[in-house]
């Protein structure tokens, strides 16, 4: 399988997920997995290094996602998300049309504070398309967040029922675009982006 290589250096690898594979397994033990199809062709081309996720996307969600090769890089790496120092930036289609142009999604999940800000791109007919910068990382926040305002992911199958809306999509239509972060050994800072996959795409150019 082709996973396209975004960035990579002695200590971090980040690719670029197609929509549809797990980042690791589930309970359910699945044995295909994006890390171990990256762990897999790592040992292929002759690396003894193992590669670990230092954050996580959900199975229909593609784009950008971070690797640590070895245990000490995912610690540093991991020390960044949990200080809120790495920024995060979705695409997102939501149905309906939004009230506001921009604005800052606050509503607790699962006990805990979560914050969501986001920021209309276009309006379409039944769906409106989102630039979405969590500043928390609740698992499955966006989601959780737009279906809270009634605004459910396009695609939407697990806080949203599919029945619910005239407007259908083969996959939940979320795309991680794009990351910025301070290297946590060299110091520099990388800015890196991934552009709208070709599915969500011919979504849009079908959709007026």
């Amino acid at each position: 399988m082709n996973i396209p290589i975004i960035y990579e250096d002695e200590w971090l690898l980040v690719v670029d997920k197609p929509a549809g594979l797990l980042t690791t397994p589930t309970p359910k033990n699945e044995k295909r997995t994006l890390t171990s199809i990256l762990n897999e062709d790592a040992k292929n081309k002759g690396s003894d290094v193992h590669l670990h996720p230092c954050h996580r996307l959900d199975r229909e969600t593609s784009g950008l996602i971070i690797y640590a090769k070895g245990k000490s890089a995912q610690k540093k790496m991991m020390a960044e998300f949990n200080g809120r120092r790495v920024k995060k930036s979705y695409v997102a289609f939501v149905h309906g049309s939004l009230e506001r142009e921009e604005g800052s999604l606050k509503n607790i999940i699962e006990g805990l504070s979560a914050v969501t800000n986001y920021r209309v791109l276009q309006r379409r007919n039944a769906f409106s398309v989102v630039q979405v910068k969590p500043l928390t990382g609740r698992t499955n926040q966006i989601r959780i967040h737009f279906k809270q305002i009634q605004h459910p992911l396009v695609g939407e199958t697990k806080f949203a029922f599919r029945r619910d809306f005239a407007l259908k999509a083969k996959r939940l239509c979320l795309h991680a675009e794009a990351l910025e972060f301070l290297h946590p050994v060299t110091g520099k800072t990388i800015v890196l982006s991934s552009s709208l996959p070709e599915d969500l795409k011919k979504f849009l150019n079908s959709h007026d």
